[in-house]
């Protein structure tokens, strides 16, 4: 259900600076995905796994957010793996900035 999709997406970006269109766009990707595998059932892991990758590249406070719920975080550990696990990944080429002319600088 696109609806329920774009609630759990909205929720973990409340007050986020976060343009609608990238939102948007995440949202068509993760139904277009889903679509595209054909089945009539789609397990709630496989939306809950989509989700989470698209919102890694979007937004890190929306990504642990959304994984809180959905890995039904219980203890101050569980938040510290999972940021713990995305400072060791390399920083997203659409999060870094530009030079103005649509070149990426290194920020590191």
């Amino acid at each position: 259900d696109r609806d329920k999709l774009q609630h759990s997406v909205e929720v973990a970006l409340r007050k986020r600076a976060v343009s609608p269109e990238r939102v948007e766009r995440m949202i068509n990707g993760i139904v277009r995905q889903l679509e595209s595998q054909g089945d009539a059932d789609i397990p709630t892991e496989r939306i809950g796994e989509l989700v989470m990758e698209g919102l890694k590249g979007l937004d890190d406070v929306a990504y642990v957010r959304f994984a809180s719920v959905y890995k039904n975080f219980r203890e101050a550990k569980d938040f510290n793996a999972i940021v713990g696990e995305l400072e060791s990944e390399p920083e997203h080429p659409a999060d870094q900035p530009d030079d103005g002319r649509g070149h990426r600088v290194a920020t590191r």
